[in-house]
């Protein structure tokens, strides 16, 4: 269950300039609510002038509205609908109705022109709406833009109240995973940072804590028997009531939180354990904890998971696919060329309910050659979840702040296949089309680090609205062969 991604509430404000007809903006609005079945708050102040904005903002707020639509029943007054967007504490999408098949004489609304001076007052204001692509259309059409407006403004609320707990330094030489914190102040995100050693004060402090047995069942319920190590549920139960406990003492103002955790190489060995399946616990329940800290990584999971309303994972954009097993299991049976396909990979924080039915808590590999002795059984290493990702449909996105303090992003829809990988961790073969391109010339040439958030379905509509209403004015996909980018080598 998505414990920690906002409940829209979404109202909707009629304007008109009062030298067109009220009734025109009043019956549209009318049309439109009934389009949406009810669900959407109808203020009945329509806005003409400014105490009327002052009126409707004041209704809206009472009902709760956390979103709102503003709707350009007619032509509009400028001033007051775009100071809507100045005094209501959410994100307002503006939108304008088209003409009917009627009257044009009185019944002719030029809310299409309307809504050109509402966007050129926007911007002399420097006040953020959201316009969608044609915005518009009939009582139908709007009612479309509405439902797509949902998880556009799940995600600015849930940006707009974030904090992102850090719990460590980035390990040496993952530095790819730092960024400058200044771009999460310009988009309304509050971090907190911590030492390792708080997380261990406080893991200590919930030894013997009353929940954790209860925690442990359901663990237990969750893997399945012969799925999980028994005497490891203590501590890894211990560990995910400190995290989530932590997270209602740290909040403090904000509403959500993400974290952003290193997990090696000190951690297992002071913990008892690998973090990893507590991790993935906690993001299926839209509580991000990135991997070595990666705070852009845990934004960018966090703002999937509001947007999709569903588990996300972080993983790294990790190796190429085998030419041999892309002939025997990939080539004639899916539209995907070789350097279309890559493994995305991590240590085992992909949340259960993603994966294939084969999926155990197993050890870390890497971690049990580097820090536990050769030949010895596995220990504290243990508490990765792996097997392969369930295939189906994914995009793959992160947004970033660079070196230089500026925002980038990219997004990429495409698939994890069903092909077995023979591998370890959590792991899937992914295939996104043109991906070879892609990577070069975005993934590599804008400098983004090897982590990268996936969504489990097609969500790059609206991710890119996201990031446009954020600010992000680089955002990278895969452009198809006839759409070269500015770097790639024509000759090539």
């Amino acid at each position: 269950m998505m414990t920690n991604i906002p409940e829209v509430k979404l109202g909707i404000v009629a304007v008109s300039r009062d030298c067109f007809p009220i009734g025109l903006s009043i019956a549209r609005r009318e049309a439109i609510v009934k389009t949406c079945g009810g669900n959407i708050y109808e203020c009945p102040v329509t806005v003409e002038n400014e105490k009327d904005m002052l009126k409707a903002v004041d209704d809206v707020k009472a009902a709760g509205c956390n979103a709102l639509v503003v709707f350009l029943g007619n032509f509009g007054p400028e001033t007051p609908e775009t100071l809507i967007a100045k005094n209501f504490d959410g994100p307002c999408m503006f939108v304008a109705a088209a003409e009917g098949d009627g009257d044009l004489i009185n019944g002719r609304g030029d809310a299409y022109c309307g809504m050109l001076n509402c966007s050129y007052n926007l911007g002399m204001r420097h006040l953020k709406g959201y316009i969608p692509e044609y915005p518009v259309g009939t009582a139908a059409d709007i009612g479309k833009m509405i439902k797509d407006f949902y998880p556009i403004a799940r995600a600015i609320i849930g940006v707009q109240n974030l904090k992102i707990i850090t719990f460590g330094p980035r390990p040496q030489d993952f530095f790819a995973c730092n960024a400058p914190i200044k771009g999460l102040y310009e988009m309304g995100v509050e971090i907190e940072e911590n030492s390792e050693l708080d997380l261990l004060v406080a893991y200590k402090a919930h030894a013997g804590d009353k929940r954790i047995p209860e925690v442990c069942a359901d663990m237990a319920a969750e893997m399945g028997e012969g799925k999980y190590f028994p005497d490891m549920l203590e501590r890894m139960a211990q560990f995910e009531l400190t995290l989530l406990d932590w997270a209602e003492e740290h909040k403090g103002a904000r509403k959500y939180v993400a974290f952003a955790d290193k997990c090696w190489p000190a951690f297992p060995e002071q913990f008892g354990f690998e973090p990893c399946y507590v991790n993935s616990r906690l993001a299926s329940r839209g509580i991000p904890v990135s991997c070595e800290v990666d705070i852009y990584g845990a934004l960018s999971e966090y703002i999937g998971a509001c947007v999709s309303g569903d588990a996300v994972t972080l993983l790294d954009i990790n190796n190429s696919v085998p030419a041999q097993m892309w002939e025997s299991q990939i080539k004639g049976k899916f539209d995907y060329v070789l350097t279309d396909t890559f493994m995305g990979f991590h240590c085992g924080n992909t949340p259960s309910c993603k994966m294939c039915a084969d999926r155990a808590v197993k050890y870390q590999l890497i971690q049990h050659r580097l820090l536990e002795p050769e030949g010895s059984e596995p220990d504290f290493t243990r508490g990765t979840l792996e097997g392969d990702i369930a295939p189906g449909e994914i995009t793959f996105y992160r947004l970033q702040c660079d070196s230089e303090g500026k925002l980038r992003s990219y997004i990429a829809e495409g698939e994890v296949l069903p092909v077995a990988t023979t591998s370890f961790g959590g792991i899937g073969v992914f295939a996104i089309h043109e991906m070879g391109r892609f990577y070069r010339h975005v993934l590599i040439q804008k400098h983004f680090p090897h982590h990268g958030a996936v969504a489990f379905g097609h969500f790059g509509k609206a991710l890119f609205e996201v990031f446009k209403f954020l600010g992000v004015e680089d955002i990278g996909y895969n452009q198809p062969k006839c759409l070269p980018y500015p770097t790639e080598n024509p000759w090539a």
